[in-house]
């Protein structure tokens, strides 16, 4: 893939804040493996309803695309079924907006048959509104007036199979979370006699939740620098007595404007938040925006209706702001949120001692009032 970027700037917005965004959209585009070319910036009020950019636009990126033989123009926005019509018919080349994007990234990551199953639904329900208009395109050259061509005929067979694919795959997820919820109950009927306490990893994408959890529980997990590294909820536990266990998930990491169609597909497996008696919210201290970041995790947790939880703001990557242990007492950071937060580094396990007592004292609280 060699893609062109497209966004749009609008005046409330800074030239910092285009470039941020630009610039996930560049780290998206490399976890699929692709090349970004450059990238494209109109400054407008609303987007154009029939091609979300200008037609001045549209013929300039018309000559960008053959002065850098782009193949894929990637829009940082999520278009309308039209809009990617007319931009195909245009441009002449591949149009993807944000969510095909990340879900490419989920299809190639996830490793659970659940997973799995939740990724199809989300890409068929993307796909399903797009294929009105393309089997008129597709019999342009046959059939004649008030009869139907072999593309639309294709695209009818298409939008029922898929239709019928989406109703089987809810309803095998409708199955997962039943076998769950009786996975759960018998959980707890083992360990009547000890207390157990569910803690959720959350945050945005790449903050270090896998490298936290990794040392929290010892259980090895994937690690990598990128978006989405890993996907898959995991779950370990950790005795904090005798008879207090806690239970600790890893969920998969959040970005800014999710699809839509992600979020409504992963509540099976984000079901685990709803369960979940404290979440430990996960920040990247060294990322100037994670205030921002912060803000979008929470308008996620507020989707799932999960918001309201007893949350500790776990600041990571201290490391790359202080040279040693000691000097974490120097960041302000967390001061500014006015919430119950640590300091730490998973990477040099800095922290690590406050950060227990801290969940411990949590644990000990709800406890106490549950």
């Amino acid at each position: 893939m060699k893609a062109l970027l497209v966004s749009l700037s609008y005046p409330d917005q800074n030239k910092e804040e285009v470039r941020e965004y630009i610039e996930e959209l560049k780290e998206l585009v490399k976890a699929v493996g692709g090349k970004v070319l450059g990238y494209v910036v109109q400054r407008r009020s609303a987007p154009d309803a029939r091609y979300y950019i200008g037609a001045g636009k549209l013929e300039e990126i018309k000559q960008v695309i053959e002065g850098v033989s782009a193949d894929t123009i990637i829009f940082n926005t999520f278009l309308s079924p039209s809009q990617i019509h007319n931009l195909e018919n245009a441009l002449g080349v591949k149009v993807l907006d944000r969510a095909d994007l990340v879900l490419e990234i989920f299809s190639r990551r996830v490793r659970s048959k659940t997973a799995k199953l939740q990724v199809e639904l989300a890409k068929l329900e993307l796909e399903l509104p797009r294929l009105y208009g393309r089997g008129k395109e597709l019999s342009r050259l046959g059939g004649g007036v008030g009869t139907r061509g072999p593309g639309e005929q294709e695209a009818e067979v298409r939008r029922r199979w898929i239709k019928k694919r989406i109703q089987q795959i809810r309803e095998e997820l409708e199955e997962v979370k039943k076998q769950r919820k009786e996975q759960r109950k018998r959980r707890d009927r083992w360990h009547s006699d000890i207390r157990i306490v569910k803690v959720a990893l959350v945050g945005y994408t790449n903050v270090g939740k896998s490298s936290l959890m990794r040392l929290l529980t010892g259980r090895e997990t994937f690690v990598a620098d990128m978006p989405f590294a890993t996907l898959d909820t995991k779950t370990s536990d950790v005795y904090l007595s005798k008879d207090i266990k806690v239970l600790i998930t890893d969920t998969v990491g959040f970005i800014r404007d999710l699809p839509h169609e992600l979020i409504e597909s992963f509540k099976a497996t984000l079901e685990e938040l709803q369960e979940a008696d404290i979440l430990l919210h996960v920040v990247d201290i060294s990322d100037k925006k994670w205030l921002e970041k912060i803000k979008v995790v929470r308008k996620v947790l507020a989707e799932l209706k999960v918001d309201e939880k007893p949350t500790l703001y776990v600041f990571n990557k201290a490391d790359k702001l202080v040279e040693s242990e000691q000097d974490i007492e120097l960041l302000t950071e967390p001061a500014f949120l006015g919430e119950k937060s640590v300091v730490i580094s998973a990477q040099k396990g800095w922290g690590i001692k406050k950060l227990l007592s801290t969940i411990k004292e949590m644990v000990e609280e709800f406890i106490e009032v549950s």
